[in-house]
């Protein structure tokens, strides 16, 4: 076995200990890292969803905070204001986050590249300037969850914190298996195809505008289950919060691109890095942020596909590969065949 060979068996056996790992996070952490554990598998989800569409089906959008906060309302609508059982909240906030989609969807379906991240980012604009005018959701100011819906999840904050934990945990594995389950059909080879050349990709018999709208309604109910996590780890919501542009859309967009775009390992890599700068430079103030931005730009510069692009160039494969590999078939003429036998 080779030194790359080796290398990458040895991280796969690291990421499979890492994941299994994350179960026993609440009895081996205690309060204070368990809320961080789960706030960094909240943000790795986001990055996985908007890694699906802009790395692999080339559709960059900037207003993913819409979706975000559309789900953390719908889940409020449902089971506060009109007291539905929590499943079925979470199911209707889900399904309301895949309705409005659609209609982000037809608003910009049309547009392209700078102009496709222009308007994305205009719509989920509109959707936060609409929350800000609801009063039954508390208006400019929000409004918390009540004290015993949120007993629910358990009657101590521990209990609690436990509960959502592997609400979070469970969504990111969920999301993780089911990427990986797209981009191993053909509707991910569709996928790629439009992200390598789409003039390619309709030469080939792609459905370019039926594959660009499935991309984004895929994601888009997913976006809306985390929305519901978001709240009930924040257990308010306001449209200044549950819709942050920063939270939701800037830092996914620096989680997966400093990651590294167009892969699995790309978005884990930038999330467990973006939780470390947050540690340790989180007390600079504004110089967090530029930090944060400097450090983007001079690894999209040294290599276009993030910390991973570097990392994958001393190994053999991916982590978790999802590349289709071709069956070359050898067929013998029927004199090597006697000779053979």
């Amino acid at each position: 076995m080779s030194r790359t060979e080796t290398l990458t068996q040895i991280l796969r056996v690291a990421l499979a200990c890492l994941m299994a790992g994350l179960v026993a996070v609440p009895f081996a952490l205690d309060t204070a890292n368990v809320q961080l554990t789960t706030q960094a598998l909240t943000m790795l989800s986001l990055a996985m969803l908007w890694n699906l569409l802009a790395g692999y089906a080339n559709i960059p959008v900037i207003g993913q905070h819409a979706l975000v906060g559309t789900g953390a309302y719908a889940f409020f609508g449902f089971a506060i204001l009109l007291k539905l059982p929590i499943p079925l909240a979470i199911l209707g906030a889900m399904v309301t986050s895949l309705l409005a989609g659609a209609v982000i969807l037809v608003i910009i379906f049309r547009l392209r590249a700078a102009y496709l991240a222009v308007g994305s980012w205009v719509v989920a604009e509109v959707f936060v300037l609409v929350a800000s005018r609801l009063n039954a959701f508390g208006g400019g100011s929000g409004i918390a969850l009540p004290v015993a819906f949120v007993k629910q999840f358990g009657s101590s904050n521990e209990a609690r914190q436990m509960t959502i934990y592997y609400l979070v945990l469970g969504t990111t594995l969920a999301i993780l298996v089911g990427i990986y389950a797209v981009m191993r059909s053909r509707i991910g080879l569709a996928f790629s195809a439009m992200r390598d050349n789409e003039e390619g990709a309709v030469t080939a018999g792609v459905n370019l505008p039926f594959a660009r709208a499935l991309s984004y309604l895929i994601v888009s109910p997913f976006v809306g289950m985390v929305g519901v996590l978001v709240t009930l780890q924040t257990l308010r919501i306001s449209h200044l919060s549950s819709f942050s542009m920063m939270d939701w859309t800037i830092f996914v967009l620096f989680v997966t691109v400093i990651g590294g775009i167009g892969s699995l390992e790309g978005p884990i890599l930038g999330t467990v890095v973006f939780f470390l700068l947050r540690h340790f430079l989180q007390d600079l103030g504004v110089w967090y942020l530029i930090a944060l931005g400097s450090l983007a730009v001079v690894v999209i510069l040294i290599e276009p596909r993030g910390l991973w692009g570097l990392l994958r160039n001393h190994l053999s494969d991916d982590l978790i590969p999802l590349r289709h590999r071709a069956v070359v078939l050898s067929f013998k003429t029927e004199k090597e065949t006697l000779n053979a036998s």
